[in-house]
């Protein structure tokens, strides 16, 4: 846990989709977002511990963008000053992004930063398996610090989108079982592209939004409809609990903005502002 502040926050960015060449439907540029990542989190003074980025690293099919992925990934590093963290998902092509930082040997594994154990997971087969389920119940029989955060693509909860219910983690009970007592604080996924918080056998599980595109509610039971809406998580861990916060990349118009003043001038600008 930070010393400085007392508490350990992560940036969680998810679902990238990159591409080697043009905008993804002609208008996302993955890797141009992943960079304004950093420069958002570094002008309103984010200082995270850890960034991870819960996969879909590419647009399926565009192998040849992971070289610029590595190299944003590096850039974000330098820009917020802590390590990323990268796990696959399911438009990620495993063979081709064995040339990433993290990925040249396993696609999985275990990283230690300030005290706190996040396990990077492949998902990208949309399940884990028995030898994936068998290495992380090995890595977490013994607990670590301040505790351990589980990062994977594929969400072991449901989305209330109709379209999108059966799209989770399809070894989901089999995870459960493997975290069941141990030291996990939250568990990091993507792939659903639209933020959700839930618990899992009382494991909080912060879904996170898209870098790419936002999936709308309202599309229909059998579309998925994406929104020009990019945004991020902030991730806090402190003693009593965990926080998660969706933060718009493109923020919309502004409706008011006030001073934060002394004690008696906030109460009182309360009644302009929730």
């Amino acid at each position: 846990m930070s010393s400085a502040t007392g508490r350990f926050t992560v940036l969680h960015v998810s679902d990238v989709h990159a591409t080697e060449e043009g905008l993804l439907y002609g208008t996302v540029d993955g890797v141009g977002r992943l960079e304004r990542v950093g420069d958002y989190a570094r002008s309103v003074g984010m200082t995270p511990e850890a960034v991870v980025i819960t996969g879909d690293l590419i647009q399926r099919g565009h192998p040849g963008a992971y070289a610029s992925v590595a190299r944003a990934c590096a850039r974000l590093e330098e820009i917020v000053g802590a390590p990323v963290f990268t796990v696959l998902g399911n438009h990620d092509e495993p063979a081709a992004a064995a040339s990433l930082p993290g990925h040249h040997h396993r696609h999985y594994g275990v990283e230690h930063v300030e005290g706190h154990r996040i396990l990077r997971l492949d998902s990208s087969a949309g399940s884990l398996g028995p030898a994936q389920l068998a290495w992380l119940a090995e890595t977490l029989r013994e607990p670590y610090g301040a505790g351990s955060i589980i990062a994977l693509h594929h969400p072991p909860v449901e989305s209330p989108l109709p379209s999108l219910s059966k799209q989770g983690l399809a070894d989901a009970h089999e995870l459960l079982t493997v975290l069941e007592r141990s030291d996990t604080r939250a568990i990091l996924a993507g792939h659903f592209h639209h933020p959700l918080a839930a618990s899992l056998g009382g494991i909080p599980v912060f879904v996170g939004p898209s870098l790419a595109y936002h999936q709308v509610m309202d599309a229909g039971p059998d579309t998925v409809a994406g929104h020009d809406a990019p945004m991020f998580s902030l991730v806090q861990l402190t003693a009593p609990g965990v926080s998660a916060a969706a933060i718009d990349l493109r923020p919309p118009q502004p409706i008011f903005a006030l001073p934060i003043t002394s004690p008696s001038e906030k109460a009182e600008n309360t009644t302009h502002a929730p």
